[in-house]
């Protein structure tokens, strides 16, 4: 096999290696059946048990209590934005977000067509940079739910605590950092994340909903969009996405053998802090995220000269580091350091840093 890139692509993103090579040998045939996995019926012994087994690794991973139910579900996690509502919203309630950033704007923006949205903070005050205390927040007092993004992919703002929501159902969209290192499960009432960051390929999503918040949903909520239906169908009302559930429960049997979630957050960790470093230490490259909320999972960053931009990611191309150039909404750099990508990977871009400011700065 050729030496694959390093790459930090903020989604779908860089799967592991392993995961890959298992895929790939099977395939054609998978366990001696004589066809692959994506060829399989949902309903059929062999991937009913594929299925079941992926579940119970990533409820061991999570230490997911057992009055929660597992979706694995299709539409990502923009189809979240309207489900959450749909389920959770009475047509005379409202509903509490925060606002930290452009996937939880989107999210406000699609309640909104369903419901009453109280936006209780917004870091907007911050430019973005920042992530407003609960001491600024202005929550509702009947709220039916309260909704945060816990880490904004595109400009980097993760929180580092858990907002204390009292008796309301905390409702949290962890696509970007679900798995990078532990949480209590037992603080939220749903967790959704979209599975292409850190647990599969895209085309799937996985929703955590405590089983109290089921059986919710508007008399209009179509039944494809019904958590209580996807539960009580076993995420299998119609055919699921068979093949990115196959390869998320692969993806979580190689987190189960780095040590789980405890042991990744390690590397995380490591990794984070000897990029952050880099960028703090130079006055060539710059990050503007408030220390205490910086993310572990997507580190933006800027050079002193944005017509330098060009040779910057086309001589990191030429080294193997890919998908660094950041979005088009905020522009500059972006790394993206999921799970599977390794401290290797970033010692690699760290170097090259260091290399092309030493010729440019």
């Amino acid at each position: 096999m050729s030496k694959r890139a390093f790459n930090f692509c903020a989604g779908p993103a860089a799967l592991p290696t392993a995961v890959l090579e298992r895929a790939q040998a099977e395939m054609l045939d998978w366990q001696g059946k004589g066809l692959s996995v994506m060829e399989m019926s949902h309903r059929s012994d062999e991937y009913v048990a594929i299925a079941e087994k992926a579940e119970q690794d990533l409820r061991d991973l999570l230490a997911i209590p057992s009055d929660y139910k597992v979706l694995f579900l299709q539409g990502g996690a923009s189809q979240q934005f309207a489900e959450i509502p749909l389920n959770l919203l009475p047509e005379d309630g409202v509903a509490d977000y925060i606002d930290t950033g452009i996937w939880s704007k989107k999210a406000i923006e699609e309640a909104q067509r369903f419901g009453s949205v109280n936006v209780a903070a917004s870091a907007k005050g911050y430019d973005y940079f920042a992530i407003p205390g609960q001491n600024e927040w202005q929550l509702s007092k009947n709220a039916a739910y309260l909704h945060y993004a816990s880490n904004e992919t595109i400009g980097g703002l993760q929180f580092d605590w858990v907002p204390d929501a009292g008796d309301t159902p905390l409702v949290v969209d962890m696509s970007s950092d679900i798995l990078s290192r532990p949480i209590d499960v037992s603080q939220y009432g749903l967790i959704y994340a979209g599975a292409q960051k850190n647990i599969g390929p895209s085309g799937l999503v996985v929703a955590i909903v405590r089983e109290d918040l089921l059986g919710r949903a508007r008399s209009s909520c179509p039944t494809m969009l019904n958590y209580k239906v996807a539960a009580d169908n076993g995420s299998m009302y119609n055919t699921p996405a068979t093949y990115s559930w196959y390869l998320s429960g692969l993806v979580f049997e190689w987190l189960k053998e780095q040590g789980g979630v405890e042991a990744i957050a390690k590397v995380n960790r490591a990794k984070k802090d000897l990029l952050y470093k880099a960028i703090d230490a130079s006055d060539f490259y710059t990050n503007p995220i408030a220390h205490n909320a910086r993310s572990w999972m997507n580190v933006p960053f800027r050079l002193a000269d944005d017509k330098l931009d060009k040779p910057f990611l086309a001589g990191a191309e030429a080294r193997g580091l890919l998908n660094l150039k950041g979005h088009r909404s905020v522009g500059g750099m972006r790394a993206s350091i999921y799970n599977a990508v390794g401290l290797d990977a970033v010692e690699a871009l760290v170097a090259y840093m260091a290399e092309f400011e030493k010729e440019h700065a």
